[in-house]
């Protein structure tokens, strides 16, 4: 073990930031901090690096002796180096050099905070594997889903103060802590339900006045009162609410570009550039930075000028802009006038119903814009996006500065959207979710994709390959991928009957996974029954260390229950891809 904390308090101004937070970091172990904004990751680390001072002196920060440790901040500002130039370097490049730094010295423990901030994709995919390779152990604070799935094996939990270790990656965590939560809720509504009907019954009794009745009443009384209570959840309240709806139908042509180009001086971006986007497609735009992304959609808003080319929106589009420098905010104004000086046909209990869902209650409402951070100015451009009723999105960067539940509500927006989407992102994870599409701008052309991310790391090198040797090839392989649907089968070249024997015994192999699987889940819920109806046996009722007994079996149940109900979905959702894939 290199790092253990235990029973960390931190409080501020009087609110419980950090509570009673426990956890422990093994040697060459790679682990995230995760949690909603505010959730207390920076002051966390900060009790970590002996910046902040725990509340009490029974907390325990200890790292292990004769080890060394290296810390990546998340502002560049303040940081000592020996290069000259340091100051002229773009965000990416300090990160990419203060971590080289800092790891030719060789720490045991390497701390990052939101290391994949102002990095493009290329860059992000060095990091991954420079973590993956690094000897030492891995803490680190992200938003980046994607980039913890490919590093991480342990995620450390910040909700309402507390912190809860899972093992995995990302997507294995949040998958863990819904069944977890929603395990959690149940057991406390049928508990409660349970302790109302107890009670119902004793008064009841009572009410019979009679000498029997009423033992009966106390002795029940009795075994009430020693009933362990289950804490209520505690509930998400600071979850945004966004819901996209078009006002109208576009036609189905909704964009057309015809040979676009753009430079800026010697630099040129993109040269002789045309595609055209068809009414429900997801497209997302992805490259390095610099290579002229966030131009593209300036121009497509008529906030730049092409050098030559064209463009043309299709019948009945609406477009609703959402640009990550938020310069469609005014930043003189309050929230609250922001919204109705652009939809003044709104109430202002309408204005303000509309602000809550987007986490601005109260007073909140008459902050200004200016003095916003760059998450809230985030939040009230989607408000806006969503009021606009548009058909057409373009959106710049939509997931910055959002934390992963506010990206995940705005995943779901998009993916429930019934519009067209056309993005510029970093973000792989919200690629892989909302897009059908992706155009790379690469070498000052794009290359063009149907399909999420993942396919697109399977094509690219065939892409650029082929690409590179001119423009007419790119064409050849766009066209070949419009025309592909999904990942290409491995088994392209076995016959017929070779696939299906092959589908038949994995079909058979995951039935049967399946029916011990269910029988699992049969025997146990069948064993909580029991266990349920021994509860309410006034012997054990009233023997406290049979009940624990009896309560920690329920426990190890319910762990195991969540693991064959996850399993059985995984398995079931593999079996349903199978049969599709034969035919079948």
């Amino acid at each position: 073990m290199i790092l253990n904390v235990s029973n960390l308090n931190k409080t501020f101004v009087g609110k419980p930031v950090l509570k009673e937070v426990s956890f422990h970091i093994e040697d060459k172990e790679k682990a995230a901090i995760v949690g909603i904004n505010g959730s207390g990751k920076t002051t966390l680390i900060k009790c970590l690096l002996g910046e902040e001072e725990p509340d009490d002196s029974e907390t325990i920060i200890a790292f292990a002796k004769g080890k060394k440790m290296g810390y990546l901040a998340q502002q560049h500002a303040d940081i000592e180096t020996g290069l000259d130039d340091f100051d002229t370097l773009s965000g990416g490049q300090k990160t990419r050099k203060r971590l080289e730094e800092i790891l030719q010295d060789k720490p045991d423990l390497l701390i990052l905070d939101e290391p994949t901030n102002h990095l493009d994709i290329d860059s992000i995919q060095w990091l991954e594997k420079v973590l993956k390779r690094y000897d030492g152990a891995v803490l680190l604070v992200s938003h980046d889903r994607y980039f913890l799935d490919h590093v991480v094996t342990k995620i450390i939990d910040l909700d309402n103060g507390r912190a809860r270790m899972y093992r995995g990656n990302y997507s294995e965590y949040a998958e863990k802590k819904k069944m977890i939560r929603d395990a959690e809720l149940k057991a406390y509504l049928n508990q409660q339900e349970e302790l109302k009907h107890q009670q119902a019954v004793i008064d009841k009794l009572k009410q019979f006045n009679r000498e029997k009745s009423i033992k009966r009443a106390e002795s029940r009384e009795k075994m009430l009162a020693k009933v362990e209570r289950l804490e209520k959840p505690e509930e998400l309240d600071n979850e945004m609410r966004l819901a996209l709806t078009p006002s109208i139908q576009s036609g189905n042509d909704v964009l057309s570009v015809k040979g676009l180009s753009k430079a800026f001086g010697e630099k040129h971006l993109f040269t002789d550039v045309s595609f055209e986007i068809k009414r429900g497609e997801h497209m997302a735009i992805i490259g390095a930075n610099g290579t002229g992304k966030t131009t593209l959609l300036k121009i497509l808003n008529n906030l730049e000028s092409a050098d030559a080319g064209e463009f043309r929106l299709g019948t009945n589009v609406e477009i609703g802009y959402y640009d990550q420098e938020h310069a469609v905010l005014h930043m003189e104004k309050t929230i609250f006038d922001e919204i109705q000086d652009d939809y003044p046909k709104l109430s202002d209990t309408k204005v303000r119903n509309v602000l809550a869902a987007f986490l601005f209650r109260g007073d909140d409402v008459y902050k200004r814009i200016g003095d916003l951070s760059g998450g809230e100015q985030g939040r009230v451009s989607l408000a806006k996006l969503m009021l606009s009723n548009a058909n057409f999105l373009v959106l710049d960067e939509p997931t910055n500065h959002l934390d992963i539940q506010g990206r995940e509500v705005l995943e779901d927006a998009i993916k429930n959207y019934d519009g067209t989407v056309l993005y510029v992102s970093h973000d792989r994870y919200f690629i892989n979710k909302t897009a059908t599409r992706i155009l790379e701008l690469f070498e000052n052309r794009f290359d063009n994709y149907i399909g999420n991310y993942d396919y697109y790391l399977e094509k690219k090198d065939d892409v650029r390959k082929i690409g590179g040797s001119g423009s007419s090839a790119v064409s050849a392989v766009s066209e070949t991928a419009a025309s592909t649907s999904g990942p290409v089968l491995k088994q392209e070249q076995k016959t017929d009957w070779e696939l299906q024997k092959e589908y038949k015994k994995t079909i058979q192999k995951l039935e049967r996974d399946l029916k011990n699987t269910e029988a699992e889940i049969q025997k146990l819920e069948g064993r909580n029954e029991e266990l349920d109806d021994a509860y309410l046996n006034p012997e054990i009722a009233a023997d406290v260390g049979r009940l624990m007994e009896l309560h920690k079996e329920h426990e190890a149940n319910d762990a195991r229950l969540g693991d064959l109900y996850e399993a059985w979905e995984t398995t079931s959702e593999k079996l349903e891809e199978v049969k599709a894939e034969a035919g079948m």
